[in-house]
């Protein structure tokens, strides 16, 4: 009955869409594009999901280095993970990179680090005390195959699919269903993860990012825009701006 009325929801924006401008109709090829995906992640929500972020010496999975992952259970949030490790030998590294993720040269090489192969192991082995192994996140992509590479690099098993959820995703497609304007640089979406937070009533980041604190912002964001309710207590002070979460 819900997926009914979801979708006479999507079917009532596509019309609104393809009456206006050619980017409007654009929208609305979208909105229809995606109705399956944004159906799957709602229904994912009655299930359970990993919400995973990694920071990295740049954005090339193969030629860059994993330096820490930051991971929570959506359905036992408390179950929570973070580690650190040096980058491997050879890995490239950009400098502007480092400043995002937060680290200097000295630290992603200092010796007494975990490896990455070790750190990925341990993301694994913890994976298992989660029921879904489902990847959630902003770009998920991107954290996936840093995770998947580095398994592959050291010729780990790698249990978990491609299929990922992606909170862009969800957010860009309630953007339009509420008819409201994206964002847009140099002709792409600009809807990246401080905008999404500032929707939903949750504190932007600073310069330097961590794993974990933007494993725990994206999955509060994922729960305030599709159940309309908090995920994490730290967040209990940031009132949901009326109208947030699905309808």
């Amino acid at each position: 009955m819900q997926t009914s009325i979801h979708l006479m929801q999507i079917s009532t924006v596509f019309k609104k869409q393809t009456k206006n401008t050619p980017s409007a109709r654009a929208g609305g090829v979208f909105l229809l594009r995606f109705s399956c995906y944004y159906l799957l992640a709602t229904y994912y929500l009655l299930f359970q999901m990993i919400i995973v972020d990694v920071e990295s010496t740049g954005v090339d999975a193969k030629l860059h280095s994993l330096l820490s992952v930051g991971a929570l259970d959506f359905d036992n949030p408390t179950n929570q993970f973070y580690m650190e490790c040096r980058a491997f030998d050879g890995a490239h590294v950009e400098d502007e990179a480092l400043v995002v993720a937060g680290f200097n040269k000295e630290q992603i090489h200092d010796p007494k680090k975990k490896t990455d192969r070790e750190v990925v192991e341990a993301f694994l082995g913890w994976m298992k005390t989660c029921k879904e192994w489902t990847l959630v996140g902003q770009n998920p992509s991107f954290d996936r195959d840093f995770l998947q590479q580095t398994a592959h690099r050291y010729h780990l098993n790698w249990p978990l699919a491609q299929r990922t959820i992606d909170l862009h995703t969800i957010a860009y497609f309630l953007r339009l269903k509420a008819e409201k304007e994206i964002p847009l640089r140099n002709n792409h979406s600009a809807l990246n993860l401080d905008s999404i937070l500032n929707d939903v009533g949750l504190p932007t980041r600073t310069e330097s990012h961590n794993a974990l604190d933007d494993a725990k912002l994206e999955g509060e964001a994922f729960s305030r825009l599709l159940n309309g309710r908090g995920l994490l207590a730290e967040y209990k002070g940031f009132p949901i701006p009326q109208g947030i979460g699905v309808s």
